[in-house]
């Protein structure tokens, strides 16, 4: 298989990650419930008369998109993928409330054309007049990991730079019909902290991150991308099994992780899933997590690669991010898994140059 190197980032998030210079020097944890992400500037990547008519998470996604793509000097990709749980939520609801306002008549189209999962990846590509391969994966909580297969797939066939994101927004109907079933937690302001709050449910929120894969190493990059691997269902026993089967497929063991990112999100039901690892097979590797940083959403995970690859370019971790006290010297290879209410299980390997 080809090389598979990641060469520009763009992070829209709930912290301030915008600038790829400085990682997470002003995080801090979430405390609400449901959290929306820090506006950048739009009007400095989006003409003015166009940002009116897109939804956040186009917008999120152009500015994203435009970042990865200016730090790696490509002004227009092989293709672009792009992985989304809910798509373009806010226009969803839109729509289906006109609907039911209007008796399902005098409807206008705009809200229904602009709600699609794909909306994203087109207006990216509408805006760089690229003309290439351009997929949208709507896979739940591994949406973002498909992306990244699908693209380290394309770049053993004909690519040789491609653009892939994973994006998600908050809507309010979907918001409270989330509040209602306890995945978002019940007390609006978490005082004592994420992993601290022993309640059912998690911190809602919403993000935009785009990555620049390339088959070949330049000046600006920061990882390289060896694998990625996805499951549907597994049980608590056979996560172990398929780490180790997954490390050994790359030639790796336990022993040669410098550090394992997790997905923890302080839902009291599912946390078990990621402590039964903590304290067996990686209770002497670091550990860090991330989702009382970025909130959860269907492709939080692409906020933990954002997190792997600047730990692997930078060669340190910021203590906001650690989940024990435990160190080491260099950092090599880096393992991230994640899963959400004990579904979606991924698998990503990444390594430093």
């Amino acid at each position: 298989m080809n090389d598979c190197f990641i060469n520009g980032i763009g992070c829209v998030s709930a912290q301030d990650t915008s600038d790829n210079e400085i990682f997470l020097e002003k995080a801090t944890a979430l405390t609400k419930n449901v959290v929306t992400v820090i506006k950048p500037d739009y009007r400095s990547f989006i003409k003015p008369a166009m940002i009116r008519r897109m939804a956040s998470g186009v917008k999120n996604g152009v500015v994203a998109s435009a970042i990865a793509l200016k730090e790696a000097k490509i002004d227009n990709p092989d293709a672009i993928i792009t992985g989304s749980g809910m798509g373009c939520l806010r226009d969803s609801e839109r729509f289906l409330k006109t609907i039911l306002d209007n008796d399902e008549q005098y409807l206008t189209p705009t809200a229904f054309i602009q709600s699609t999962h794909n909306t994203v990846g087109a207006q990216v590509a509408l805006g760089l007049q690229c003309k290439s391969y351009n997929v949208t994966y709507v896979h739940s909580a591994t949406s973002f990991e498909t992306a990244l297969i699908d693209a380290k797939l394309l770049l053993d066939e004909e690519a040789s730079t491609i653009l892939v994101g994973g994006i998600d927004e908050i809507g309010d109907h979907t918001t409270d019909l989330h509040k209602l079933i306890h995945h978002i937690k019940e007390e609006e302001i978490l005082e004592n902290g994420l992993l601290d709050s022993k309640t059912k449910g998690t911190i809602f929120s919403e993000g935009a991150q785009f990555f620049v894969l390339e088959d070949k190493k330049t000046a600006n990059s920061y990882a390289k991308l060896l694998d990625v691997e996805i499951y549907d269902v597994l049980e608590q026993h056979e996560i172990e099994s398929k780490i180790d089967q997954f490390l050994a497929a790359n030639k790796l063991s336990i022993s040669d992780i410098d550090t394992v990112i997790l997905g923890n999100n302080g839902d009291v039901e599912y946390d078990g899933i990621y402590q039964n690892l903590q304290n067996s097979i990686f209770k002497n590797t670091p550990q860090v997590y991330y989702k009382h940083l970025s909130g959860e959403y269907n492709t939080a995970s692409a906020f933990g690669l954002y997190v792997a690859s600047q730990i692997l370019k930078k060669q340190e971790i910021p203590e906001v991010l650690k989940l024990n006290n435990l160190n080491t010297s260099s950092i090599k290879y880096i393992l991230l898994y994640n899963q959400y209410r004990g579904q979606d299980h991924s698998f990503t390997l990444v390594r430093a140059l």
